[in-house]
């Protein structure tokens, strides 16, 4: 299972995964494996390469952020708090903040909660069912995908909603499961649309302004069923 990725800035390609064995791994665009790390962790799926040349890792059962240096020894470890028991959903997109926080993304929960690196809860935002993902903007304020509520917010740190982009707002492109986010410099969000239970009519993802008009939509549904997480490479 793959469902979050990061394109890096030399064009290789880190993912999360989860099978017979968990963990991440990054590759080139020849597909060959040039870094890996194995989790002792039920299931991976979630990962972020960071600044310094670490990788932050969402392990699950229980829910952790694991900080790795690049020949895969493990630095720091941030205990992550949710009620939701099955460990496939407990923990998705993870965000390493500058304030050396993490923003983490608690899919069955419905939760985005920011830690700091001892575990302690400094921030959160509920109710948003299968949320896949959170960033925070230069802002301060938190962009979320709110998974099977079929919208896009922007949450202040006081937590009110500042702007939304749903359903009603664009019917074509049969908003599903928002599943990723992604602020990109021209201020516009690129959205991934998880299409379960509704393959073959819909866009996979698509690019919309504040104003709430879809610069562009992409959708091939012979090409795949459905997709999870969007990216721009080279932002």
């Amino acid at each position: 299972i793959t469902v979050i990725f990061q394109v890096l800035s030399n064009g290789d390609v880190l993912y999360a995964f989860s099978g017979k064995q968990t963990g991440a791994r990054e590759v080139n665009r020849k597909g060959e494996e040039v870094w890996s790390f194995i989790s002792k962790s039920p299931q991976v799926l979630g990962c972020e390469r960071l600044p310094n040349g670490n990788t932050l890792i969402g392990a699950q059962g229980p829910p952790m952020a694991i900080e790795v240096d690049p020949v895969g020894r493990t630095l720091h470890v941030t205990p992550l708090s949710t009620n939701y028991g099955p460990y496939h959903q407990q923990v998705r997109a993870i965000h390493k903040l500058p304030n050396g926080h993490i923003l983490a993304s608690h899919e069955g929960e419905g939760a985005i909660r920011e830690y700091d690196l001892q575990g302690k809860t400094v921030w959160e935002f509920t109710g948003v069912p299968m949320a896949g993902e959170a960033t925070r903007l230069p802002n301060g304020n938190t962009l979320i995908a709110c998974g099977t509520q079929k919208r896009v917010i922007e949450v202040t740190p006081e937590k009110k909603i500042v702007w939304e982009f749903g359903a009603g707002d664009a019917p074509e492109l049969n908003l599903t499961w928002v599943f990723s986010a992604q602020p990109l410099r021209n201020g516009n969000i690129l959205v991934g649309n998880f299409l379960r239970g509704q393959e073959g009519k819909g866009a996979h993802a698509f690019e919309v302004t504040r104003n709430k008009k879809v610069a562009w939509a992409w959708a091939n549904h012979e090409l795949v069923k459905s997709i999870t997480m969007a990216r721009v490479i080279g932002e």
